[in-house]
C-alpha cells in the first residue's frame, strides 16, 4: 500500500506558483465573497487567504451579513467582473437558503470562475472542452496523475453526486475513458458496486462509510471526506481496514484537502495567464 500524499504534491505546486509569480509584473488577485457567518466557511476562507499570501496572490475578502439584499451582492460581482486587476472570483458556499445561489454564481464571468461552477463552465466540462474545473475534482485528477494511476478502461466508482465533487469528477473520468458509476444515498447495495471497482472516490460526508470488506485487493481509494468524530478528523473511508487491501489510498488529513487549495491557486494562475 502506498499513500497518495496530497500534502507533498500540493507543496510542490505552491513552490512552482510562487516562483512564477515572482516574475509577474502585476500580482495575480483573488476575490472571495462571503454571505453570512458560517463557522466552516470562516475556516476555509482563512486557509485560502493563508495559501494566497504564501505564494504571492493578492487576496480580497468581501463579507456580507445574511440580510444583505441579493442585488447588492450581484452588483459587487459585476464590479469585480469588470476589474482588470481581479483574476478570480469565488462565492463561498454554502450561502443562506433565501438567496438564489444559481443566479449569484452565474453572475461571475466565466473567465474568472475559479470554482468552475457557472452553468457555462459546467457545460463545457460535460462536453469535454477546455474549461475551469472545480478545485477538488481537479486536485484528485492531479494527484492520480502524479502517482501514474491508469484511468483508461478502469472501473471507477464515485460515491457522492454533489456539484462540487461527484458530478464534475464523473465528466473528468469519462474524458479519460474510464467506465464510471455514481453511487449516492439512494443506492440500494453500495458494496455491490465498490467490490468490483478498480478506483473508488468517496465524497459522501459519512464517517468511515467505506470499509475493508467492501473493496477488492489492489484497488485505488481516494477519500474526499473530512469529518470530526470524538474530536478527531477522519474521512469517509475506514482507513485501517481499507488500507490493508488498497494499492494506493489518500489519507485524511493530508490527501485531497491540500490538493483542493493548490488547485484553487492553479486556477487563479490559469485565469491570470489567459488574460495575457
Amino acid at each position: 500500500m502506498e499513500l497518495l500524499n496530497g500534502k507533498e504534491l500540493a507543496q510542490e505546486i505552491r513552490v512552482d506558483i510562487k516562483t512564477e509569480i515572482k516574475g509577474c509584473m502585476i500580482r495575480p488577485s483573488l476575490a472571495v465573497i462571503q454571505i453570512g457567518d458560517d463557522d466552516a466557511s470562516n475556516v476555509y476562507i482563512k486557509n485560502k487567504e493563508k495559501a494566497c499570501q504564501e505564494v504571492g496572490i493578492y487576496f480580497r475578502h468581501f463579507k456580507y451579513d445574511d440580510d444583505t439584499p441579493e442585488l447588492s451582492i450581484i452588483n459587487k460581482i459585476k464590479e469585480l467582473n469588470n476589474d482588470e486587476y481581479v483574476n478570480g472570483i469565488i462565492v463561498q458556499l454554502p450561502i443562506p437558503e433565501k438567496y438564489n445561489e444559481k443566479r449569484i454564481l452565474n453572475t461571475i464571468i466565466n473567465s474568472k470562475d475559479v470554482d468552475g461552477l457557472t452553468d457555462i463552465n459546467t457545460g463545457r466540462l460535460v462536453n469535454g472542452k477546455k474549461t475551469l474545473v472545480p478545485c477538488t475534482p481537479l486536485g484528485i485528477m492531479t494527484l492520480l496523475k502524479k502517482y501514474e494511476v491508469e484511468l483508461e478502461g478502469k472501473n471507477v466508482v464515485i460515491i457522492g453526486r454533489s456539484k462540487l465533487v461527484g458530478r464534475p469528477l464523473l465528466s473528468l473520468m469519462l474524458n479519460e475513458n474510464a467506465t464510471v458509476t455514481i453511487c449516492h444515498s439512494k443506492t440500494a447495495d453500495l458494496a455491490e458496486y465498490t467490490k468490483n471497482a478498480d478506483i473508488i472516490v468517496v465524497a459522501a460526508g459519512v464517517p468511515k462509510l467505506l470499509t475493508g470488506d467492501m473493496v477488492k485487493k489492489g484497488c485505488v481509494v481516494v477519500d474526499v471526506g473530512i469529518n470530526r468524530v470524538d474530536d478527531k478528523l477522519c474521512g469517509d473511508v475506514d482507513f485501517d481496514s481499507v488500507s490493508k487491501k488498497a494499492s494506493y489510498i489518500s489519507p485524511v488529513p493530508g490527501g485531497v484537502g491540500p490538493m483542493t487549495i493548490a488547485s484553487l491557486l492553479s486556477n487563479v494562475m490559469t485565469c491570470y495567464n489567459n488574460k495575457k
